[in-house]
């Protein structure tokens, strides 16, 4: 594979410096790519980036993850308005255990190939450097004037910015240099890679190596990743869209992919997916001849969630999405682990009933317009369901003198109702 057009047919070559590609054509190159580690989660935020680094893997290439454990502990001023928070060891070491076990799904760290992926951590070289050497050693080699120049430094000095630029944010860019100059001296590291955000800081690396050692060093980014309408990518109202399971369920997770727009589909399956550029134009037409169908966001969605959580989490998340869309029965519902059990029914009415009554059982009318207000009225109640409108657990009730009883309780707990096709109700027995 020729990484550097595999990049530009998917959309992802943003910038790179004159002669990357002839290196990379040249040798087995090594590259890094740097993660923020802040929490022990990367989000979706990060995929464009990994998958940039495991396709690079897939060209033959070594890949370098770089989890910036003492930058993590400044802020990084590239299209951001404010400094980080700072974080302490032990909540860093947590993050970036976090953050291999993620990345391990995408990269061989395991295999005894020379292309083998390497999870590296710069607070290792950076904890023995004092002040007084870096400013020595590192500072000396980049001017003022040059790093004045970077355009993530002069937006925040701008006088219209909100908050200026402390001095630990200045020297963001000297320290990620010197990660790159210290992986070149010691893995022989050539290339940066990053978002188009990290053009300056990336630049100023292949600067200080320049500089320092005479020695060659290339970078290239990729566009940051914006939905078509020009909105952030990766942001729902209830925030960021995460690679951890216990944070993003993975029903969510799918339903965030199967809810793309046409034209958002069409880019993301080039860059959050291993098809082939003839397996992707075969579905772009397919879909354009019945888009109603969503069957390009029902195949990105199925390759994206199977390989951040797996088969079954997307199986599993199917599942759950047509029983919320009125095609699932009894059984899909009973398959259901609690966690996607609630995603999917998340925000709906909920109402908690007495676990020991339901044991003894409850007249279907008594629970669902006495103990519980689901329905205003015992008559209205007896309506629908004589109107083929109540359905408890996904089955239809005709029957108004049923019991509702422990059998009914679906993982011990709950009690799903609904009425008509749309309105749902969760019972939680306690």
């Amino acid at each position: 594979m020729n990484f550097v057009e595999e990049l530009r047919w998917r959309g992802m070559l943003h910038d790179m410096m004159p002669g990357t590609e002839e290196q990379l054509q040249k040798e087995m190159t090594t590259a890094y790519v740097g993660f923020d580690p802040t929490a022990d989660s990367l989000h979706i935020g990060s995929l464009a980036p990994i998958m940039l680094l495991k396709r690079f893997q897939m060209a033959g290439h070594k890949p370098l993850a770089l989890v910036g454990g003492a930058t993590g502990m400044i802020g990084d001023p590239s299209g951001k308005s404010q400094e980080r928070n700072l974080l302490n060891e032990e909540t860093l070491q947590k993050n970036l255990d976090g953050i291999k076990k993620q990345l391990s799904k995408f990269l061989d760290f395991e295999s005894e190939v020379d292309n083998q992926a390497v999870m590296v951590n710069n607070f290792d070289w950076m904890k023995e450097i004092s002040f007084l050497e870096f400013i020595r050693d590192i500072g000396k080699h980049i001017t003022v004037n040059y790093m004045m120049a970077k355009e993530s430094v002069k937006k925040r000095l701008n006088p219209d910015a909100k908050t200026g630029m402390s001095f630990t944010e200045f020297t963001y860019q000297l320290v990620q240099g010197f990660d790159f100059y210290w992986l070149h001296q010691n893995m022989d590291c050539k290339l940066q890679m990053g978002g188009s955000d990290q053009w300056g800081n990336i630049t100023t690396g292949t600067e200080l190596i320049r500089r320092k050692s005479g020695g060659e060093a290339y970078a290239l980014t990729i566009p940051l990743i914006k939905k078509a309408d020009g909105s952030k990518f990766g942001k729902t109202e209830s925030g960021n869209v995460w690679l951890d399971a216990k944070l993003t369920s993975p029903y969510k997770f799918y339903q965030f992919w199967l809810n793309t727009t046409d034209e958002d589909a069409e880019s993301y399956i080039k860059i959050f997916t291993l098809l082939n550029k003839v397996e992707i134009d075969a579905l772009v037409a397919s879909h354009k001849e019945a888009p109603h169908m969503r069957e390009l966001q029902k195949k990105l969605a199925e390759e994206v969630t199977v390989m951040v959580h797996s088969r079954e989490d997307y199986e599993m998340a199917v599942e759950a999405s047509q029983i919320l869309f009125g095609r699932g029965t009894a059984e899909n519902l009973k398959k259901l682990d609690e966690q996607t059990f609630l995603a999917v029914f998340d925000g709906v009415p909920l109402f908690s009933v007495s676990k020991a009554e339901l044991e003894s059982g409850v007249n279907v009318v008594d629970l669902l317009a006495e103990k519980v207000a689901v329905f205003p009225s015992k008559g209205e109640l007896r309506r629908t369901i004589k109107g083929n409108g109540l359905s408890i657990n996904k089955e239809k009730i005709s029957d108004q003198e049923l019991m509702i009883n422990a059998e009914h309780l679906i993982g011990n707990k709950y009690v799903l109702v609904q009425k008509g096709k749309k309105n749902y109700y969760l019972l939680i027995a306690e």
